[in-house]
């Protein structure tokens, strides 16, 4: 498994945001350079990648709750 550092320009400020390194897999990071668009950083891309599982996650939760729970009418209150 190959290391590579990730650089972001992501919440720059006047001290540069301290930065790690994370281990994987060549065949990943190839699949995040096709996803990624031009002059995009893997962590800008990355944190991407967590925002939309966010919204996809609380997208399913609201679904589940609108499917499961009662709801009340707030007239009714």
């Amino acid at each position: 498994m190959k290391t590579y550092k990730f650089h972001s320009r992501y919440g720059d400020t006047m001290a540069s945001p301290k930065m790690t390194t994370i281990s994987l897999r060549a065949e990943t990071k190839d699949l995040l350079r096709k996803i990624g668009a031009k002059d995009q950083t893997y962590d800008q891309l990355i944190r991407e990648l967590i925002e939309r599982a966010s919204i996809k996650e609380l997208d399913a939760r609201w679904n589940r709750i609108l499917e499961e729970e009662e709801f009340v009418p707030l007239e009714k209150l």
